[in-house]
């Protein structure tokens, strides 16, 4: 059950990421879309079975001293397609979850209402209310790029969920999108930035040909070193950085712990 309380009434909540590697987790304020809190961080346990999981997010509520404050909302993003609560994919963690119902166990397990998301679409929701989207009219497509391509769209201020454009396909590949071109790609087949980038702009000028975005954003971790790779390509669509890296998915996920279920919005006020 998503938390219905409004962002007027709540000044911070609380937004834990999910990945394959490691659980981060914050406290949030959303007026200002920055961390109000140390960001915690555990690693994600081995398998990444869904007890498991479980156990790992109530040892980082606990070290955020949140673990039993039910009037801080709770956001939580996690690598899969969710559709009504329910995880239909699995990237980077146990099969378990294909087809779970991840939200009602969470709040089954943690004892308090939560907004369970993709980690792409909510880091999607960060940079358009707080970071490099803010304000843009039309279409923006932000794509993480780390072990895979995450991606969110969003039009007018709208998300469009679960739109997982890491596994586009070109048959000259033979394989998704993210198989090719993510930044674990350019870290096993130890290639340039340069020759990395190569590879980006086959896959933005597919992204670009299929959806003529106005705005796209790369986010993860590698966007810190976005002077290195994006002024190697050549696009119709600006380019630009994420603002929030890795901190995108907690404070998305926790903007997206006080929206109205039903608009799922990124109109800022």
């Amino acid at each position: 059950m998503a938390s219905t309380k409004s962002a007027t009434v709540n000044s911070r909540a609380v937004g834990v990421d999910i990945g394959g590697t490691g659980i981060k987790a914050g406290i949030v304020d959303l007026e200002a879309g920055e961390l109000l809190s140390d960001r915690i961080k555990v690693p994600t346990p081995p398998g990444a079975e869904p007890k498991d999981v479980l156990t790992a997010v109530m040892t980082v509520l606990e070290k955020l001293g949140v673990a039993d404050d039910d009037d801080v909302p709770l956001g939580v993003a996690f690598p899969a397609i969710v559709k009504n609560g329910r995880t239909l994919s699995a990237a980077n963690v146990s099969q378990s979850w294909i087809g779970f119902e991840a939200e009602k166990f969470f709040e089954d397990g943690l004892g308090r209402s939560i907004h369970f998301a993709n980690d792409a679409d909510v880091a999607g929701i960060a940079e358009v209310r707080y970071g490099a989207a803010k304000g843009v009219d039309g279409l923006v497509i932000l794509t993480t790029l780390g072990t895979g391509i995450g991606s969110a769209m969003i039009y007018d201020g709208v998300l469009i969920p679960n739109s997982e454009l890491g596994h586009l396909q070109r048959a000259e590949h033979k394989r998704d999108a993210e198989g090719y071109a993510a930044y674990s790609a350019m870290e096993r087949e130890e290639l340039s930035w340069e020759k990395w980038a190569k590879r980006l702009q086959w896959y933005y000028d597919y992204v670009e040909f299929l959806f003529s975005p106005d705005l796209f954003v790369v986010g993860g971790g590698v966007s810190k070193h976005a002077d290195e790779f994006l002024g190697f390509l050549s696009l119709k669509t600006p380019i630009v950085p994420a603002v929030h890296r890795n901190n995108a998915g907690i404070i998305g996920a926790a903007s997206l712990a006080v929206s109205v279920p039903e608009a799922v919005s990124a109109v800022t006020a």
